[in-house]
């Protein structure tokens, strides 16, 4: 039962925290020594691949209409295979250097220093860059899926590599990244969560190459609670933040994030 619980607390970690922008893989490290799980070391290292594969699911079921290009209205099946044209060449990028650099993130990049340093210097690029941004007042920005364009894609695509590193954020940096191309927050939101799913769903392929599926009964159920719980929380999340990014900024994301740097070094200083 203590798994259980286990499993479910590091899902709704996972589910608040993939779709803020303050690092999912960030916080999933630090709360993984507080939440011990009775796994493998390789059901472990499934687990965690696992619940972000759960969280873009949530993407598929809030997002639905939008990216089945299964349907009879041809201006709707155009619209969908266009858009998954953009979110295959957005996926480019990380996805290459996930390949490539994937062992050694996970051996050298995971510390709780590398963390700690990528959430602070990336919170007060958020302070800085929202600060600017609000002082652009004649700047015109796109803010339908229909007028990004492929260029915009890729752009954000690039942005998106930085995410590889932990404590960096996914979401964090393809929506600071889009306000740098020039699209609006709710629209570079919405496309980080379609960025999510080949990402996402390519590293749990990865994984299930490199580790394959023979776990017990009762690690199948830990991660199958994790699972749907971060299934859950997303969906919550996501509509929240939709709406939130209409009418806020990044700023107060921006010093959470420094916050949580500092309290990462105490404690590593303390405990050392």
């Amino acid at each position: 039962m203590t798994d259980i619980i286990s499993s479910i607390l590091l899902g709704i970690v996972q589910g608040i925290t993939e779709w803020l922008p303050i690092s999912s893989t960030a916080h999933l490290l630090l709360a993984e020594p507080y939440l011990p799980l009775a796994l493998s070391a390789s059901a472990k290292e499934f687990f965690f691949v696992g619940i972000q594969f759960f969280s873009i699911l949530a993407v598929g079921v809030l997002y639905f209409k939008d990216l089945n290009p299964f349907t009879r209205d041809k201006t709707k099946q155009l619209a969908s295979l266009n858009l998954w044209g953009k979110i295959i060449v957005a996926t480019i990028p990380a996805g290459v250097m996930g390949v490539l650099f994937d062992d050694m993130i996970v051996a050298r990049l995971q510390g709780p220093m590398v963390i700690a340093s990528a959430l602070a210097f990336y919170g007060l690029l958020y302070i800085i860059l929202e600060k600017r941004h609000a002082r652009r007042t004649s700047f015109r920005v796109t803010d339908s899926i229909e007028s990004l364009t492929y260029r915009h894609a890729f752009l954000l695509g690039l942005f998106q590599v930085l995410a590889l590193i932990p404590g960096t954020s996914r979401s964090g940096s393809t929506v600071l990244g889009g306000l740098i191309i020039g699209l609006s927050r709710p629209l570079s939101a919405n496309f980080s969560f379609f960025m999510a799913i080949p990402v996402i769903a390519g590293a749990t392929l990865l994984k299930m190459l490199k580790l394959g599926l023979s776990y017990s009964a009762n690690e199948w159920m830990i991660m199958l609670a994790g699972g749907m719980t971060a299934f859950l929380v997303s969906l919550i999340v996501m509509k929240r933040l939709r709406s939130f990014l209409k009418t806020h900024t990044f700023i107060g994301f921006g010093y959470y994030r420094i916050a949580l740097a500092v309290l990462i070094i105490i404690a590593e200083g303390v405990f050392a």
